[in-house]
């Protein structure tokens, strides 16, 4: 398990400038779609996947404070076994997390 600052050396190493951000807290949320949406997300290189973050330790484009929470996009990739990435950002994972499943509705989210 990484600590901060090795998770923050780890991403300025690894993710070649692209926007990164180290998140604690967090819960791997599995939507429920029907195949022939989850067929339309695979044709667009994404799954049904969501991060929610409670705790964010680091941003590297300053979006949001140490403390803040997020909810991601849908999952493009999750590489190494900690990193979620987004179309947009790098999403690397510190501590342990829950996984839940969940209906997009309950997101508010139109998938």
């Amino acid at each position: 398990m990484m600590t901060n600052d090795e998770a923050l050396e780890y991403s300025r190493a690894t993710f070649n400038g692209a926007p990164f951000c180290l998140v604690r807290n967090w819960i791997w949320v599995e939507l429920e779609v029907s195949e022939g949406r989850r067929d339309d997300l695979a044709a667009m290189q994404l799954h049904p996947v969501v991060l929610y973050a409670h705790s964010i330790v680091y941003d590297s484009s300053r979006r949001w404070d140490v403390g803040d929470f997020v909810r991601t996009t849908l999952l493009h990739e999750f590489t190494d076994g900690f990193v979620f990435r987004t179309k947009n950002t790098h999403y690397v994972l510190l501590g342990d997390g829950l996984c839940k499943q969940a209906h997009p509705k309950t997101l508010a989210l139109n998938h």
